[in-house]
């Protein structure tokens, strides 16, 4: 899969390596297995699904932006299935993952149970809110997509720091997404638009 993932254009050694040591098998439905290092997103249950692998390594490529070494701390909306916060483990020194369904929040923690990681904090609550004691981030990865970023994501990014999410460009569920990356700087934000994407939508509250 890693070697795929490179022959697409991924170039970061980091996250290439990352994805080569997290085993995306641990994540799915034993019935899917024998897809789970195809390039696609598969169903985690409760009308959610765990990301393609090209797309979390091109998400965690532009969070790590060129960084020689580790992040420092990141923030994750929407833990999932908690593959994508055991690839970000390997990437930070510190990740807090946030869920506002309980059942993939236990789904994720006993998804992660066995590997033990000790700079991965999952959190049950509201993505939307961010988690403000662990705040400021070096950078926030979202993997749902609203028609625009919370200004709590905003607010909770360090200066210099990055910001990766999906946003799409009107209402309605077939509004189409584009996934944006904000650069907090110290003259202000800084905001690209790059490819088409497609994320279950960000929605508030817990469940």
């Amino acid at each position: 899969m890693a070697q795929k993932l490179a022959a697409q254009g991924v170039s970061d050694r980091l996250v290439l390596s990352a994805m080569g040591t997290i085993e995306r098998h641990r994540f799915v439905d034993s019935a899917l297995i024998n897809q789970a290092y195809e390039d696609t997103s598969l169903p985690i249950g409760l009308n959610q699904t765990i990301s393609k692998p090209g797309v979390v390594a091109r998400m965690a490529e532009l969070l790590r932006n060129g960084a020689s070494g580790r992040l420092g701390r990141v923030l994750e909306i929407g833990t999932g299935c908690g593959y994508q916060a055991a690839v970000l483990s390997l990437l930070a020194n510190e990740v807090y993952s946030i869920e506002r369904l309980r059942g993939l929040h236990d789904r994720a923690r006993e998804n992660l149970r066995h590997l033990a990681i000790g700079n991965l904090h999952l959190l049950f609550g509201d993505g939307m809110l961010g988690f403000e004691k662990g705040a400021p981030y070096a950078g926030i990865i979202a993997a749902a997509g609203g028609e625009a970023v919370p200004q709590a994501w905003i607010d909770q990014l360090a200066v210099g720091g990055r910001l990766v999410a999906p946003v799409s460009g009107g209402s309605g569920t077939a509004a189409k997404q584009a996934l944006v990356v904000i650069d907090k700087t110290p003259q202000g934000l800084r905001q690209t638009v790059l490819e088409a994407v497609h994320f279950v939508p960000l929605k508030s509250g817990i469940a």
